[in-house]
């Protein structure tokens, strides 16, 4: 096996976060913040005011035998919508941001190629906002964030806002689904 990670920010992390979690060959995909300088304001509280840097993320750790670095980005592009700036639906500000925070130079290179050809090929109605941004540490979320939608479907947030993203993803992808 070898493992390798992406840290990827496309709003809220409790929907990416399940998203990833039913990939096969994803290890695990935990809920974090990452971007802003200091340890100490990575926390919920503190990167929901938009002041701290940090944007809510997810880091998936992958088996890259099993799927590879550029299919996740797919997945990435289809759990959130990549041309809205700084926002995911009702999700404001930056910590909301579209965001990939490559973990090498080919991370890079293969996440610019994606938006490139996307943007060129027109896939969506509008260009794609999404940054590439230099890995900086990971921060993990508290506890109660770590499989947050799984835990609990029945909030409202959770039934209204990413129970329909959720089984929209899963009926996309049925065929990279954990058996």
């Amino acid at each position: 096996m070898a493992q390798e990670k992406m840290v990827v920010g496309a709003g809220c992390f409790w929907c990416v976060e399940a998203a990833f979690n039913q990939i096969e060959g994803v290890i695990k995909a935990v809920s974090g913040y990452t971007g802003g300088s200091e340890a100490s304001q990575a926390n919920y509280q503190a990167v929901c005011t938009g002041n701290t840097g940090h944007v809510e993320v997810v880091e998936v750790t992958f088996d890259n035998q099993v799927i590879n670095y550029s299919q996740l980005l797919t997945l990435f592009f289809s759990v959130h919508d990549a041309t809205q700036l700084n926002r995911q639906g009702n999700d404001i500000g930056t910590q909301y941001r579209s965001v990939i925070f490559y973990q090498s130079k080919e991370q890079k290179e293969i996440a610019q190629a994606m938006i490139n050809t996307i943007n060129e090929q027109q896939l969506f109605d509008q260009d794609i906002v999404t940054t590439l941004e230099a890995g900086t540490e990971f921060f993990i979320a508290e506890d109660y964030h770590q499989n947050y939608y799984l835990n609990n479907p029945n909030q409202g947030y959770c039934m209204a806002v990413i129970s329909p993203k959720f089984q929209k993803f899963k009926a996309q992808h049925q065929a990279l689904l954990k058996k």
